[in-house]
């Protein structure tokens, strides 16, 4: 029996792992932030359906991948030890306190100072006594809601830049068409493929698609 249960214990531990994949992709890296501008530039230009959802999302996955490559290299060098068997619970505990450090430095960059020190003493009234006493504003409980938070903050100020280039483009076509006595004209029917001549023709996506990987460097 003794021989089967350091594989059981493997078996459970990577089964864990990776249902916290989603999870630690979501709230953990820029994947949040970019699949936000994504679906605000969608509906800046008025086309609802597309890029379809997939689509974004893969987007927002594969340039997520990229930014996030330095971190999994430094968390890959970090597990790499020839003494972990990965047999015990402990072995694995120790492995992710390992892994933990170079995402740890990830968070703590692109979080709002002022984030963290709100969770930070948010833990005085919400946390019990005792957990309060061994919390530092370093620790993953505290980094993750505050880089959450920070993430979202940063989309939707550049989900604000995208929008005004088009509402202009909304308005100038609505006065006009006003001007000609067309006012039963959808103006959205009109201002979407100028607004997506404007986007293409200034290389849209190539220029979001930059500054949004260039904002983790």
């Amino acid at each position: 029996m003794n021989n089967f249960s350091p594989n059981i214990v493997t078996i459970i531990m990577i089964v864990a792992s990776m249902g916290a994949i989603t999870f630690i992709v979501v709230t953990m890296t820029s994947f949040i932030k970019i699949s936000v501008v994504m679906f605000l530039l969608r509906n800046a230009l008025g086309i609802q359906q597309t890029p379809p959802n997939l689509v974004l999302y893969g987007i927002a996955l594969v340039l997520t991948i990229f930014i996030s490559a330095p971190v999994m290299q430094k968390v890959f060098q970090q597990v790499q030890d020839p003494s972990t068997k990965f047999e015990t619970f402990q072995d694995w505990i120790d492995l992710s306190g390992r892994a933990r450090e170079p995402v740890r430095e990830f968070l703590i960059r692109f979080t709002r100072p002022n984030e963290r020190e709100f969770f930070y003493a948010a833990t005085q009234r919400v946390w019990p006594e005792e957990m309060r006493q061994t919390v530092t504003s370093s620790d993953l409980a505290i980094l993750i809601p505050s880089f959450v938070i920070s993430e979202l903050r940063r989309a939707f100020e550049i989900g604000f830049l995208i929008y005004l280039p088009f509402i202009a483009v909304d308005l100038i076509i609505s006065a006009i068409l006003m001007a000609l006595g067309m006012s039963m004209v959808p103006p959205l029917t009109i201002s979407v493929p100028f607004k997506l001549f404007l986007f293409v023709s200034i290389e849209g996506w190539s220029k979001i698609f930059h500054g949004l990987v260039l904002s983790y460097g």
